[in-house]
């Protein structure tokens, strides 16, 4: 959709600028009218020849693209297969845990009990 209104957009522009002469009037000349008939018409059918010609080579795109995704997707195993495993009776490193005490010199901050907490109204509610 966005292709077909880009060029539906590029024929419009280059019509116009070669046909519309006068701008004075709403309508068009018969001489616009025709120019404009004949500039559409040939863009139309140089698309449709675009279009066809697309058309036929699309299969041998697909195709190459298709034998570049299976030569990809053939080259990912033998790489993984270049790559030793892990030895699954190797014992695996042991992490060293911090066993020292939490510094207590350093306060957790102090929240005053609910009991101590006083809510009063403001005057005059």
């Amino acid at each position: 959709l966005r292709d077909f209104l880009l060029v539906y957009n590029k024929m419009t522009d280059i019509c116009f600028s070669r046909c519309a002469s006068n701008l004075n009037y709403r309508t068009l000349t018969m001489d616009e009218e025709s120019c404009l008939d004949s500039c559409a018409g040939k863009l139309i059918r140089s698309n449709h020849r675009l279009m066809g010609a697309y058309v036929k080579l699309m299969p041998t795109i697909v195709q190459r693209r298709m034998a570049e995704y299976e030569k990809k997707a053939g080259e990912l195993p033998q790489a993984a297969e270049g790559t030793p495993l892990p030895d699954p009776n190797t014992p695996l490193p042991i992490q060293q845990i911090n066993l020292q005490p939490p510094d207590t010199n350093q306060q957790a901050p102090v929240t005053p009990p609910l009991e101590d907490i006083q809510v009063t109204a403001p005057p005059g509610s």
